[in-house]
């Protein structure tokens, strides 16, 4: 007898598709599933971060903010337009990420040499040791929350991630 394909977990998401497809067994919800499950693995891993990233005395955005800078490489510094390309967010919301991550000693505006009037906002050695420390625990809570997933799955999973992210990212709305 062939080996059967483990059961489907239960999850958040289950319900809701059976209620559907009671509801109007004419809607093909396939997207729904995929959609709502990709939005609710997002919203608890954020959780999740923001919980652990706590104990690193950081927030999500401050946290979002240094490691950005950080995996630019030496030396560590983008102008806050570069930041915005990076993060998808407005300037206003980038100006107050950083004011808030200058208060905390994490990074510094400085004069960007390659325009007089404007700035360029780096780390500070501690932002670059906070930032050390911040994205090594990240990564090891993450791995820990997706330990059992096999390494033929989470390899697929990335993936397959990666091919829908770029068909959002490229689609055009009709």
């Amino acid at each position: 007898m062939p080996d059967l394909p483990p059961a489907m977990p239960e999850d958040s998401v289950a319900h809701l598709l059976r209620d559907w497809s009671r509801e109007r067994p004419d809607l093909d919800t396939w997207p729904i599933a995929i959609f709502a499950r990709i939005l609710r693995l997002s919203a608890r891993l954020q959780q999740m971060s923001a919980d652990w990233l706590t104990a690193e005395g950081l927030t999500w955005e401050a946290f979002s903010l240094i490691v950005t800078l950080r995996r630019q490489g030496a030396p560590h510094e983008l102008r806050p337009t570069d930041m915005m390309r990076e993060s998808l967010l407005t300037s206003g919301a980038v100006t107050n990420r950083i004011d808030r991550v200058v208060a905390l000693g994490l990074v510094e505006r400085r004069p960007d040499p390659a325009d007089r009037r404007g700035v360029v906002v780096c780390l500070t050695p501690a932002g670059i040791a906070r930032a050390d420390s911040a994205i090594r625990a990240h990564a090891d809570h993450l791995a820990h929350v997706l330990a059992d997933l096999p390494t033929e799955d989470r390899d697929a999973l990335s993936t397959l991630l990666a091919r829908a992210l770029h068909l959002a990212e490229t689609h055009a709305d009709p």
